[in-house]
């Protein structure tokens, strides 16, 4: 079967956004020819209307097809009247350039690519910035998931890590986000694609049989958080998957840590089937 490449962004934070780095990028992503660009939420920084305005812009200068799903800034954040968008129409502006913000899917012979909503307008709690997964969305999902092509890779993609990535320079805490990401793994899901914490990182899920792999991207915007902006570069063969967090240097991104994933998992204890990193590099 014909290799698959795929093309992970997230955080672009457009109005924020690191000027440079998403210049290089469109230049570096369209020479990858990917057969899927998807981005993991938070395109805004504030969610206002210029901002989302400006992700458009730029994800079209990127190839087709794309599949998105949004993050907890791309609702409208600051000042009393947006604050009031954001209680009465919260998604309005998202969906009026994106689509529906709940799940869509992408089906190839290759991979079934599944998006899953895991950001709220508000919350009962303080923090709206944090995730959350209701029971009929991971159904949903776990429904596609299974009617994906025979020895398709299965993909997951929401902002939010479902469960926390140890010594990660922040938090998701994701209600129902352990609950999910132990259904996704039973379903069969190969990969969980995510962005929120601004650094890129590869981890196995500690359930069922250890095959389904965390995947983190990191930011393209000046909210850098001990990385320098950065996206994922995902190849698929029959063989292996191989993951690669491509870093901005000066004007150009360059390889700055790779991870292989066996693409044929043979269940056996989580530290054996972890990510192997193959090729680190310090930028």
């Amino acid at each position: 079967m014909k290799p698959l490449k795929l093309v992970q962004v997230s955080d672009i934070h457009f109005g924020g956004e690191h000027k440079a780095a998403v210049e290089a990028a469109v230049e570096r992503i369209n020479a990858e020819r990917p057969d899927l660009v998807i981005a993991a939420g938070d395109l805004t920084k504030d969610g206002k209307v210029e901002e989302f305005d400006a992700a458009l812009a730029w994800l079209n200068r990127l190839p087709s097809p794309r599949i998105v799903t949004p993050g907890n800034h791309d609702t409208p954040f600051v000042g009393p009247r947006e604050i009031l968008t954001r209680l009465v129409k919260p998604w309005r502006r998202y969906e009026d350039r994106f689509g529906e913000r709940m799940n869509s899917d992408w089906d190839d012979p290759r991979a079934t690519v599944v998006t899953l909503n895991s950001a709220r307008a508000f919350q009962l709690r303080l923090n709206w910035s944090k995730g959350a997964v209701s029971r009929r969305q991971v159904r949903e999902v776990c429904a596609d998931l299974k009617e994906a092509a025979p020895d398709a890779l299965k993909i997951v993609v929401c902002h939010h890590p479902l469960i926390e990535m140890l010594g990660g320079p922040m938090t998701a805490k994701v209600h129902g986000g352990m609950a999910a990401a132990q259904a996704f793994a039973h379903a069969g899901a190969d990969l969980v694609l995510t962005g929120h914490i601004h650094a890129p990182f590869v981890h196995p899920y500690p359930f069922s049989d250890g095959c389904t792999q965390a995947v983190g991207s990191g930011t393209l915007s000046v909210r850098e958080r001990g990385v320098p902006p950065s996206f994922n570069l995902i190849e698929v063969d029959d063989v292996d998957i191989r993951i690669t967090a491509l870093a901005f240097e000066r004007t150009q991104f360059v390889t700055f840590r790779t991870w292989s994933v066996p693409r044929r998992c043979v269940p056996k204890s989580p530290n054996e089937n972890g990510a192997t990193e193959v090729a680190p590099l310090q930028v």
